[in-house]
């Protein structure tokens, strides 16, 4: 399922009178460079950006819940109440509207995530214990989280596909 940008720009503004009986009076775009959110409210611009991969992976009911999410953000904020997620205003509306708390990952994330493999590892010269890293980092500055010894830092050999 595909959708424009001026669409969803139409079906923000519906929303927002149906369910808040407030005017949108500001952008709403897809941004596909969004991983692990679902949207996301700009506080100084007020424009809201909508992950186009929630809409492929779980639907248009999906994206309904996410949008009514940022426009809890985005009325409680330009009406001066509590427009973040442990304010009592704000879950209060959210309930009310039927928006989401959380969104799911889309399933190209979840695999992404289990792909991912260490690269390096951490020894402790005291105590033997490792500690698997994907970053490299300077192990002088970090002590072992168990005995306090000095840590090592090894490069996994990995094949070259992987990353």
């Amino acid at each position: 399922m595909s959708m424009t940008n001026e669409e969803l720009q139409t079906w923000v503004e519906q929303l927002s009178l149906e369910h808040f009986e407030w005017p949108f009076r500001h952008r709403a775009v897809f941004n596909a460079r969004l991983r692990t959110t679902g949207g996301r409210y700009f506080l100084r611009s007020h424009h809201i950006e909508i992950n186009p991969h929630q809409l492929e992976a779980f639907g248009i009911e999906e994206v309904e819940r996410i949008i009514k999410h940022e426009l809890c953000h985005y009325h409680l904020h330009i009406h001066g109440m509590g427009y973040r997620h442990r304010d009592a205003e704000f879950k209060y509306w959210l309930k009310r509207v039927g928006g989401s708390r959380y969104c799911q990952a889309p399933p190209a994330i979840e695999q992404q995530k289990r792909k991912e493999l260490y690269r390096y590892k951490l020894l402790c010269t005291s105590c033997q214990t490792q500690y698997l890293r994907k970053r490299k980092m300077n192990p002088d500055k970090y002590r072992c989280g168990k005995c306090s010894g000095k840590l090592t830092l090894e490069q996994l050999d990995l094949p070259q596909e992987s990353w």
